[in-house]
This record gives structure tokens, sequence and C-alpha cells, in this order.
């Protein structure tokens, strides 16, 4: 009979509950909803859409605006997928709290490349890759890359590993203080290699193309400890660090001068009463003579054999130093000569707390 009492007071003590939950069901159901809330997220405060911006997605169509509904009557799943349409926007959370207010929880995306295509048009791409419009309201510090080769949003195998690359390196040099104030802009060659011009120093700095990204930044930045800090930063016209293990570089000096332009007003006009002069390959002038006597002329011997070998070799010298001059003015200049540095296996620091060389 106790035992009975029991199960009895515990079907009512259930009873009730279920009654209580069903009423409070449909007394929420039967409230409207008061208010939207929005709240956005990010690794910064800088986000490239507004609370206003997702509210007006919402309110430009009167048959899906919450406010004033019945909170039983909202498509919740509706409205996050109209919110997740934004391009800006990465994930949007939907719910309701006990006051009747619709809170939604937006995170962004977040760009870590600018992209210029040939044509000039510009985007963001994301961390997984996906294309982002430039925004009007902020610039997004990230690397800039230009010379993308082509504007489809569907992209052949080589520009697809291309965007791969893009992505991987512009979020390194993001993750890198030294190399975000270092690297502002990347070129994108027509062989998908990429150079840059350094903030510190005017050298181009060819990286080759995307892979081994922390090996090569290391290996410059060991360059730039070890080498242009002992030689100088303004010596070398070029770096190229895309070999293994060593850094090429392509000294300024090995540049050929340019020859000098002669103007008119240097060209010297002989007057009337002047005498020309001339110039052979030797540089050696000829001055005028006045005329000598003229003699009769001694009847021609017949030179002797070691007179012909003699004449001989006197003119020898003069045609080597024909020849000379004649190779000496048809040979290509000579290429630029190059310094190759091998860095060795000294670590190097690249953290936040790494100094500017």
């Amino acid at each position: 009979m106790k035992r009975l009492g029991i199960v009895t007071l515990w079907a009512a003590v259930l009873t009730g509950f279920v009654i209580l939950m069903v009423a409070a069901n449909n007394a929420r159901s039967e409230t409207v909803c008061k208010k939207v809330n929005v709240k956005l997220e990010g690794k910064d405060d800088n986000f490239f859409i507004e609370a206003k911006d997702i509210k007006s997605l919402i309110n430009k169509d009167k048959s899906i605006n919450p406010v004033g509904k019945p909170v039983g009557s909202i498509d919740v799943a509706q409205l996050e997928k109209i919110i997740s349409s934004d391009p800006w926007v990465k994930n949007a959370e939907l719910y309701f709290d006990n006051k009747q207010q619709l809170n939604i929880k937006i995170t962004q995306r977040e760009p870590v490349a600018r992209v210029f295509t040939f044509s000039g048009n510009s985007f963001y791409l994301d961390e997984s890759g996906e294309r982002i419009p430039v925004s009007t309201k902020y610039a997004a510090k990230v690397p800039v890359f230009t010379g993308f080769p082509t504007d489809a949003e569907k992209l052949q195998q080589p520009d697809s590993l291309l965007n791969v690359q893009i992505v991987q390196m512009g979020s390194y040099i993001i993750s890198h203080p030294f190399w975000m104030a270092q690297v502002a802009q990347l070129m994108i060659t027509p062989e998908r290699r990429f150079e840059f011009i350094p903030q510190l120093g005017d050298q181009v700095i060819a990286f080759g193309d995307g892979n081994d990204i922390d090996k090569k930044f290391t290996k410059l930045l060991a360059f730039y400890q070890e080498g242009l800090n002992k030689v100088g930063w303004n010596n070398y016209s070029r770096i190229n660090i895309a070999f293994e293990d060593q850094v090429v570089c392509t000294r300024k000096d090995g540049v050929p001068p340019l020859q000098p332009v002669v103007t008119t007003d240097s060209v010297k006009v002989n007057g009337a009463d002047e005498v020309p002069e001339y110039e052979d390959l030797d540089s050696t002038s000829h001055a005028t003579k006045k005329p000598e006597p003229v003699t009769a002329a001694k009847p021609a011997t017949k030179p002797t054999p070691d007179a012909k070998a003699k004449a001989a070799k006197q003119r020898e010298p003069e045609k080597e130093k024909a020849k000379t001059k004649e190779k000496a003015r048809t040979e290509k200049p000579k290429p630029q000569p190059k310094a190759v540095y091998k860095p060795g296996n000294k670590s190097v620091n690249t953290s936040k707390k790494q100094n500017t060389p």
C-alpha cells in the first residue's frame, strides 16, 4: 500500500511537470519577438560588416522580419541561411533568450591576402581560399599580391595551385610581425613565381614558387643578419633565395654604365679656314705638315729574302693589335657578377620579439 502511494505521487509530479512544460511552450509560442540583437566576433576590432548590415538582410523582406511575430512562427533556419549568404559572414548562430529577443551571433571571414588581377580587379582571400569582395568600409592590412593571371572564379589547376600558395604565404607573413612590416606587396611573374621589394632596402627578392615558405624566409633573415649587415644594404640589385641552401646575389656595380649621349651643341664644326682632324683606330692624331720638296726617285731594287722576312715580322704586332680591337668591339658585355652566400646551421628567431636588423 505504501509503495502504491509513492508510485502515484511520482506519476502526479511527472504529469504536472509535463503540463507546465506544455503551457510554457504554448505561452512562448504565443509571445512575439520584441527585438533583434547582433553580436560580431572576429580576431580584431576591424569588422567589414556592421550590425545594421545584418539587420537589413532580415528587415528588407517583411514576410521574414521576426520583430512583432509570434516566436513559434519564426523560421530560424531560414534566417540563418539568409544571413550566411553575405560573403563576409563565415558563420551565423540564431537563438531566442528568455526575454523573447532574437540574438544573432556572427563570425566574419578573416582575409589573409588581397589579390589584384591583370585586368585590375581586386578581391580578398580568406584562410580557406574563398574569395571575398573588397569592402567600401574598411581596407584590411594584409599582404598584397599583384599580377594574378585570371578573373575567373572557377580556376584551372595551375591557377588553383597558385591560389593555395597565395593563401599560405599571406598567412605566414601575417603571423610573423617582422615580415609583415618588411613585405607589403608581392609580384606574380608569368611563370607563377613570386618576387617582392622589401620595405628596408631596394633589392628585388626572387622568392621562387610558394613551396618551402618558412625555409626561404628563415634563409633570407639569416642573410640579412650575417651578410647585409656586414657588406651593406645597398650593394645588391637582386637577391635570389629560390635555390636550395644558398642565396645568390647580383651586385649593382656589375651593370655596365650607359653610354653618354652626344648632343648637337657638343659637336665641333670646322670653320672655312680650319683643317679637319681625324682619328684612326689607335686614337693617334695626325697633325698637318708642310709639304717637303720632291726629290728624284731612286731606281727600285729587288728586296732580299731576309728583308721580306724582317718586314713580315714587323707587321705581325700590328695585325694582332687590330684583331684584339675588333674582338673587343664585337664581343658581348660581361654578365653581372654574382655573390653566392650559403647560410650556416644557426637558428634564427622570427617570433614577435624579433627586431628589424
